[in-house]
């Protein structure tokens, strides 16, 4: 069992759970939790290890990650205490290389997040963008880091089944030259129902505080609001590209049982 806190290992799943630094140059990120850890087996994800805590693990759980030939290291509670970014540990941590997705050279659905800052919502955004079945994701500069540990929760597996990339607005720009740019505001000048979504096109979805930039304004063609009743605040960033996103999925739709 380890119990010491500057285990070499437990040093690293630290740093992974709370620097975007160390996951930025290890190449690596933190899964907690065994829902989130059976989402990424299920796709085909090896943990290079995964600890976890005695009195609370499923040993018979345990054993298919035994049967995979995943590394399994046993920790005190103190250990687990120390790694855990939750307020009641699920008592099982594991240590992922970091996705690698290819960037869809021509998509047809992209989503862009301009300076999306809260975890939970980013999080959310991808999962939706995932089951709406988004092309691939950008993040703009001033987003938060799309494998912090709440971002990773809350996106509950999408990150890989998501191509998800950080890039500056002038590749972004370029990027979109092909594509039909909807952007996401309150005072938009097009009901978000009213755009062509059959064409290839990206929509960017702003910060849950300031709304959709400059720069986003300007790369868009039109931008869209959401009617709602009135004296009714606008909706929250993750909210908003779900009502967006699904809309472009049902004009989308085709009669194969499988598609959105």
């Amino acid at each position: 069992m380890i119990t010491s806190l500057q285990n070499d290992r437990v040093k690293l799943a630290y740093g992974l759970q709370n620097r975007t630094g160390t996951r930025r140059k290890e190449r690596k990120i933190a899964l907690e939790g065994r829902r989130l850890i059976a989402d990424a087996l299920a796709l085909g994800v090896k943990p290079t290890f995964v600890m976890y805590q005695p009195a609370k693990i499923d040993y018979d759980w345990l054993a298919t990650l035994q049967d995979r030939g995943v590394e399994l290291l046993e920790v005190s509670d103190a250990v687990m205490a120390h790694l855990s970014d939750t307020r009641q540990s699920q008592g099982v941590l594991a240590v992922c290389a970091l996705p690698l997705p290819r960037q869809p050279r021509q998509p047809r659905r992209a989503l862009i997040l301009d300076s999306v800052r809260d975890p939970g919502n980013l999080g959310t955004i991808f999962r939706t963008a995932a089951a709406a079945g988004v092309d691939v994701a950008i993040l703009s500069p001033d987003c938060v880091d799309p494998y912090n540990p709440k971002v990773l929760r809350s996106g509950m597996g999408a990150h890989f089944r998501l191509p998800i990339f950080e890039s500056d607005w002038g590749e972004i720009a370029a990027y979109c030259q092909p594509l039909t740019v909807y952007a996401a505001a309150g005072d938009g000048d097009m009901r978000y129902d009213r755009a062509d979504f059959t064409a290839p096109h990206a929509i960017i979805i702003g910060s849950e505080a300031h709304g959709v930039s400059r720069k986003s304004r300007d790369l868009a063609a039109h931008t869209l609001y959401i009617p709602m009743a009135s004296a009714t605040e606008s909706l929250n960033a993750a909210l908003a590209a779900s009502v967006i996103l699904f809309e472009a999925s049902r004009q989308n739709l085709t009669d194969s049982p499988d598609s959105l």
